[in-house]
């Protein structure tokens, strides 16, 4: 594949904050429990359960904690019942968006995305408005100052990855979601360590805005993902060159 996902880059840029570490557990026990519903409480046979699980221990996640979502998933356990929702949008300057979810009340969890969209300029639009602009890829990304884009692309190529690239201090590996497992733990067993590891959805074409409504964007894509519901964000946003982190 060629082209850059620019996702690791913005999130570099922008000195993205971590979700509060009990909110991101959170929405990791969702996903695992789904994932477990879905495809059964079998890792190995379950691909999205793997890449979860991976997923919930790079994060540091208790070791109980992720056998309780597997339970509760799975049925051995009293949960909630979640359903996968996804909307697309716009921001400001016609940045795509595509917020997916996952929640235990529909009209809530509609009610917060579009208020969320509205209040920072955004627009709310009809299913599939923005999805064919994007691909879901699994995008892993690593320091450039504590390794070269070479040591990376030996090991991730001979796994399966797609892609490596290398941009503003930051080596991507690009992979298709199936193969996403693999090459991350792959990478792990080298001795890597990712700065962030994630499946997401990578846009074709990206858009770039000056920093001024850029950093509206981003201040939208926050606001976003703070909500309790909100799993992921996608965006085809590209950061401008002179971009700086902390800037007002």
């Amino acid at each position: 594949m060629s082209g850059h996902s620019k996702w690791a880059t913005i999130k570099h840029k922008k000195g993205l904050a971590d979700a509060k570490r009990g909110q991101k557990f959170t929405k990791l026990i969702k996903e695992i429990s789904v994932a477990a519903k879905m495809g059964g409480p079998d890792p190995e046979s379950n691909a999205r359960l793997r890449t979860a699980m991976l997923k919930a221990r790079t994060e540091n996640m208790p070791k109980d904690n992720i056998e309780r979502a597997i339970k509760k998933g799975s049925g051995e356990m009293d949960a909630s019942v979640f359903y996968e929702l996804t909307y697309e949008g716009y921001a400001p300057g016609g940045v795509a968006l595509i917020i997916d979810t996952l929640t235990d009340n529909k009209n809530r969890t509609a009610s917060d995305v579009r208020s969320t969209l509205t209040k920072s300029g955004g627009t709310l639009g009809a299913s599939g408005c923005v999805s064919y602009m994007f691909q879901t890829k699994g995008i892993i990304a690593y320091d450039a100052n504590k390794y070269t884009e070479e040591q990376i692309f030996e090991v991730a190529l001979e796994n399966g990855a797609d892609d490596v690239t290398s941009s503003d201090d930051i080596i991507e590996v690009l992979t298709a979601p199936n193969d996403y497992a693999n090459v991350l733990e792959a990478l792990q067993e080298a001795g890597f360590e990712q700065e962030s590891a994630e499946i997401a959805k990578v846009a074709d074409q990206n858009v770039t805005l000056d920093a001024e409504k850029a950093r509206k964007v981003l201040k939208i894509i926050d606001k976003l993902e703070e909500l309790d519901d909100v799993q992921q964000v996608s965006t085809n946003l590209e950061l401008p060159d002179d971009f700086e982190d902390g800037e007002e």
